[in-house]
Order: structure tokens, then sequence, then C-alpha cells
């Protein structure tokens, strides 16, 4: 047996990893959904809620799962917010100060998870908290070359869970015992989801949700029985008084047919009478299921103009303001996501495999909620700060631009310099002066280049120029802002003019005059041909 310890700190048995739980749970898997929507009234919905607040949750889920189905406006606008989270990028991140152990630990664990099948269905499956206030997925390991790894991670309804109420609310799995069983450790990824403070089956946004709910479907079925009937006059039959109960059974259909068939006949002695047909307005109606959507969308995703529920003020101002909720909601989730995910997979992983001994040393899972900067206006503000003197981290700048940092031998990119054509010495009796290497090469091509290269190797002496110099600059800008007086600030300079490195200013310099000598002669050679 080993023994390992879980996320709060207790040991657990290893050998509950072996099988899923509810392998041993037959009768659940033989469950039907009860459909509590059919006919649903207000006082059976409370009745439904009041029982979910006394431990009974399956009527409340089961009633929950039937209005995504059936709600188009509901499942739209839950879908939007849950894949707002379960579309984000997401990565491992080694602890705080972290050691070459742990971050190596963190890519281990990264790359693990990359091998789960389907793992963006468990992000998307993790989210249905969201609505419900809890969610459990049921994890079945596998074990490859020494890791462990989830060989299947399945969702199973809230409806075959019940809430145990101690020192602690607990959710435990229906076994058919009045407390229901605990959960297996590192057998189940359970994410709670806080969208309302209280006990967890009140928490969920579809608790709100229901009576919008319950209101637009009156309404709805008000709106079909009215234009069932809209247009068709009222039809009154009249039978003698010595008709039968077959006679009267005879013109009543007579009349049905008569208001959906426009032909019918009845028996010799009845009389039809025609009324006023029936008339009204279905905008009472629309008015109510328009209130009831625009409620939903509040609920769900805080505003109304970024569905298109408020179609009566869709104005792009208070759309990008509204558009600011729903990314606060976002991060708000994938929050509370993330964390869930550490706790539930990424540290069974972990430790599991033996890479871990303690949950506060873990690696983290991350849901990238960040936007990427605008890079030109960074490229535009960054130069010049940096010349004033400022420290800028350069990991800042990459993680405010999206840029991810290259890992080992990776190519990166690089500013591409013109390529100098070797020319031979022997081709000009000109002179070249003795400077450095690579000035003397340039010195040398710009004597023999076309136009377009002479000027590419000016512009090249010219940077080299500017970064000797801008160093200078640098460093005379800060004495001149850190002295307290006007002779501390001569004094200062008096002693940097001792120590400034003129001898690559001078060899620069020296190149310069050089590839202008001799761009000078080829203009005139140019010049006397063109003459000739």
């Amino acid at each position: 047996m080993v023994s390992i310890l879980g996320p709060d700190g207790q040991p657990i048995r290893t050998e509950a990893i072996a099988e899923p739980q509810t392998a041993r749970i037959a009768q659940l898997q033989r469950e039907f959904q009860g459909h509590p929507s059919r006919g649903l009234t207000p006082s059976r919905l409370a009745q439904i809620l009041e029982a979910a607040e006394q431990g009974d949750l399956v009527a409340q889920y089961e009633l929950f799962e039937d209005m995504e189905e059936k709600d188009g406006h509901i499942a739209a606008e839950m879908g939007k917010r849950r894949r707002a989270v379960s579309g984000l990028d997401w990565d491992i991140a080694p602890p705080p100060n972290a050691s070459a152990k742990e971050k190596e630990i963190a890519k281990r664990v990264k790359e693990t998870i990359d091998e789960i099948a389907d793992f963006d269905e468990l992000l998307f499956d993790v989210t249905d908290a969201i609505g419900k206030a809890f969610v459990n997925m049921e994890i079945e390991w596998d074990k490859s070359d020494g890791v462990r790894v989830p060989k299947s991670v399945t969702h199973r309804p809230q409806s075959w869970f019940q809430l145990y109420r101690g020192f602690r609310q607990e959710i435990r799995l229906r076994d058919g015992s009045p407390d229901g069983a605990p959960l297996w450790p590192f057998g189940w990824i359970t994410h709670t989801h806080k969208c309302k403070s209280g006990y967890l089956e009140r928490s969920g946004l579809f608790r709100v949700l229901v009576w919008p709910y319950l209101f637009k479907n009156y309404s709805i079925a008000d709106l079909a029985e009215w234009l069932e009937i809209y247009g068709i006059p009222l039809r009154l039959g009249s039978y003698p008084a010595s008709a039968g109960e077959k006679e009267k059974a005879a013109l009543l259909r007579a009349l049905v047919h008569i208001g959906h068939n426009a032909a019918g006949i009845m028996p010799q002695g009845m009389e039809v009478d025609f009324h006023d047909a029936a008339t009204g307005d279905a905008k009472a109606f629309e008015l109510m299921m328009d209130w009831c959507e625009r409620t939903e969308s509040k609920v769900i995703l805080g505003a109304t103009l970024t569905s298109q529920a408020d179609r009566g003020s869709n104005t792009n101002a208070l759309g990008n303001v509204h558009e600011g909720v729903r990314k606060d909601l976002r991060d708000s989730d994938a929050r509370q996501a993330s964390a869930t995910l550490t706790r539930d997979l990424v540290y069974p992983i972990a430790a599991l495999s033996g890479w871990v001994d303690s949950y506060r040393r873990t690696p983290r899972f991350v849901l990238n909620t960040s936007e990427p900067e605008d890079i030109k206006t960074y490229a535009d503000a960054l130069p010049p700060l940096v010349k004033l003197g400022l420290r800028i981290g350069r990991q800042w700048a990459q993680e405010k631009l999206g840029i991810p940092e290259p890992e080992g031998d990776e190519d990166v990119l690089s500013e591409a310099t013109p390529a100098a054509v070797p020319v031979p010495l022997a081709e000009s009796d000109d002179p070249v002066p003795p400077v450095a290497n690579a000035t003397r090469r340039d010195a040398v091509a710009a004597r023999a280049q076309p136009d377009d290269y002479v000027d590419a190797v000016v512009e090249q002496l010219a940077m080299r120029a500017g970064q000797v110099t801008d160093g200078w600059l640098a460093t005379i800008r800060a004495i001149v802002s850190s002295s307290s007086s006007y002779d501390e600030m001569l004094g200062r300079l008096a002693e940097l003019l001792t120590t400034l490195p003129l001898d690559e200013l001078g060899e620069t310099i020296e190149g310069a005059i050089a590839a202008s000598g001799s761009a000078g002669r080829y203009d005139a050679a140019i010049e006397g041909g063109n003459r000739a």
C-alpha cells in the first residue's frame, strides 16, 4: 500500500483510484430523467426548490437540465459565458520562486495534460458549474511509463449527488444510504462555482433563472392559444329541447369542423350562429417574453447589449461598456476554474507520478485572461524610455505583448543587415585607412558598390556612432537629474570626461571618412564615364 497526501494534507489510499467509484453503484446507471418541467406551475416550482434546500436535489437539477434544453435563449447565453472560459489559452505555471526542478515538473505536467483526449471538452464541462453551482467529473486513471494519466474524465449528472451538511457542506454520491457516500480523493474533479453567496443548492445561476423561465413559458402558451383562435368567429349552436346526447355530440363536431375546415354537417332542426371574430394584439405577449429574455441575459452575462435581447437601445458605446462587464465575469470564472483544476487534476497527476509530495509547491493551472497590448504602441514608447535610463524587464514586456519566451535553441528574430560583398583590395589603388576589421570592409565595399549600397553602409556607420553617443547621453542625463547643485553637476561632468571611451568612436569616424572619400571618387568616376 502506497500512501500520499491529498490537497487537504490528509493521507489517501491509492487503491481508491484502481476503478471509478460509480462502478460500484449500479442503480445510478439505470436512472432516467423525470423532466419536471412538464406542466410546471408556480406552486410545483416552489416545492421543487424547497425540496432541494432540504437535501433532495434530484428534481431541481432535472429541471435545470430541461431549462437549458427547452429555452433557446438560456442555452445561447449560457453557451457564450461558458465558451468564453473554455476557449482561453492555458498553461501550467511553476510555483512562486521556483527551482529548476520545479520548473521541470511544471513542464512534465503540461506534457501529460496535453495527452488527455478531448481536454477542450473537459474545460467546457467544468464550466457547467456556472449555472448549476457544482459539477462532478469522474476520473478513470491509467499508468504509462510510470506516469499516472487520466484515461477518461466523465461528466456525471448533478442529480446523482446529494448534499451533506456537517461542519462544512459536502457533496456526496447517492448510494442509497441516508448520508450518501463521500467522494474518493483523486477520483473526481469537483468544481463548485460561486455566482452568489449562500448554500450550494442556492448559489447557481439557474436558481435565479427558473422564474423568468416559468413566466416566459406561460406567455408563450398564452400566445399560442391566442394565435389558434385569432380571426376565427365565435360559433354558437342551438338544438331542440328533445335532442339527445348523440345529436348534441354531432352538433359540437359540426361546430369544430366549421371553425377549422370551413365546412361541416349537422342534424336537421339545429342551427349555428356566427358572432364577431376573436380580436386582440400580440404585443402584450411579446412584451412579457422580451422582459423575461432581458432578465435572463442580465443574470447570465451581466448586461443586455452583448446579446440581441435589448433591441431598443443597441448603441456602440453602451455595448462596449457591457462587453467590459462580460470580461469581468469571464476573468472571475477562469480564476475559479483554474483553482479547481490545480487541486483536482494537476496535483493528482504530479503526486501519483511521484513528482511532488505537498500541495503547497505543486504547479498551477492557469487560464490566460490577459489581453495582448498594441505592439506598435509599445514599440514607439519603450525605446525612448530605455534611452532615458529606465530599467524595463524583458519578461514584463513580452508578457504585455503576449510574446512567449523562446525555448532552448529556438530560432529568434533579429534585425537584418545588408550583406557586404567582398571586393579585393587590388582592384583599387586608393589607400584604405587602418580601421577596425568590420569598418574596413564597409569602407572598401562602399568604394566599389552602387549608390544604394553606399547609402546602407553610411547608415550603418551612423548607427554605430549613435550607439556610442547614446550611452554617453544617458549617463549625462543621469548626472544632471541626480545632482543637487550646479557646481556638483559640473564637477561630475568633468570627471566623466576623463573616463569616456573614445577609441570606438574614433574608429567609427575614421571609417566614415574613408567611406565618404570612396563614395566621392565613385561619383566622380560615374560622372566622367557619362561625359565620355
